[in-house]
């Protein structure tokens, strides 16, 4: 396990080197921020004086050696925008990201789990044809597209759920403050949870599906049937076990990828997270905005990636973590 951590913090030393690298590469091409700092009245002498002070005149290597030396400390400099450290404005927004993930994810698990070891048992099903029909339709609308469907019928025309923001919440310690301890927060993230659980739901059923049938194939589930064990016992203690391994890993690489749709989902819920929080970085040229959000994903991506194979390790202590021999 050790020697896996060991592995694990230098590719992970590796990847936000590139990233940090391709952050600083693509800060030119982000805009002007004195543009976003300074009125469009002032004189080109006093907008030359704030790129030097800036450091925006400093040499391509003096640049990027005080960005990695800031980077390193964990300072990504401050938000033009919001005048503070831009890690501190990254850690308000992110509660609200977690928290719709967090809602996104747990629809995604309780729905596909069910619906594909059913499609997976009985595929012919009525409810199974239905399923699978729905699962291609869903794969095929975005997410941006479900949203404003599901704006369209339960805000504008039924008046049943709020339409944008996050509603009441509740303060917890920090900078979080939660949803799911206010009857109106929890009327607020249901459709936003919705909207962003429809990318990923359909995958996730056809995944379940495909890897149950795979399993009940194979000879030791016919042995379990040849001994005469209950089907519960079969399908549940059995295939299921061995079906969630590639789940598992697949809906780890998701749970990252879900962080980026985020960005879709906010933006038309108007949801005060991370991805709502880039956008409005984008528009206003806050570099510093920008590089801490795409430096702290690419983080994020790692951290995740790292604890679904831990979890793959305890599922199935057959796995080898380290890359030798079983």
């Amino acid at each position: 396990m050790l020697q896996f951590l060991l592995k694990r913090l230098l590719q992970a030393m590796l990847v936000m080197s590139i990233i940090s690298i391709a952050c600083f590469a693509i800060q030119d091409s982000l805009g002007d921020p004195t543009r976003e700092l300074a009125a469009n009245s002032i004189s080109s002498e006093e907008r030359e004086l704030l790129r030097e002070e800036l450091g925006l005149n400093d040499s391509t290597i003096i640049q990027f050696g005080r960005f990695i030396g800031r980077a390193v400390q964990g300072d990504l400099g401050n938000s033009y925008f919001f005048k503070e450290p831009a890690m501190t404005v990254i850690l308000k927004k992110l509660p609200a990201t977690l928290e719709l993930s967090f809602a996104a994810s747990i629809l995604i698990i309780v729905i596909s789990i069910p619906l594909g070891v059913f499609t997976a048992i009985r595929p012919r099903h009525w409810f199974s044809r239905l399923t699978m029909a729905i699962s291609v339709i869903g794969i095929s609308i975005p997410v941006f597209l479900t949203a404003i469907g599901l704006i369209f019928i339960f805000s504008v025309t039924l008046g049943w759920m709020p339409s944008f923001g996050r509603g009441e919440t509740v303060e917890m310690w920090g900078y979080w403050n939660s949803n799911f301890f206010s009857g109106d927060g929890l009327l607020h993230i249901i459709m936003p949870a919705v909207a962003l659980s429809s990318i990923m739901l359909p995958l996730f059923i056809r995944l379940v599906r495909a890897e149950m049938l795979e399993v009940l194939s194979t000879e030791y589930v016919k042995f379990a049937r040849a001994k005469g064990l209950s089907s519960y016992k079969v399908y549940m203690k059995h295939a299921l076990k061995n079906t969630m391994l590639p789940v598992i890993t697949v809906g780890g690489v998701q749970i990252g990828i879900m962080v980026a749709y985020t960005i879709l989902t906010e933006s038309v819920f108007q949801w005060p997270g991370m991805g709502f929080m880039f956008l409005e970085a984008v528009n206003r040229s806050d570099i510093p905005l920008i590089t801490a959000y795409i430096m702290f994903v690419g983080f994020l991506f790692v951290v995740v990636n790292t604890l679904v194979d831990l979890l793959y390790g305890v599922i199935n202590p057959m796995v080898d973590l380290v890359g030798g021999n079983q």
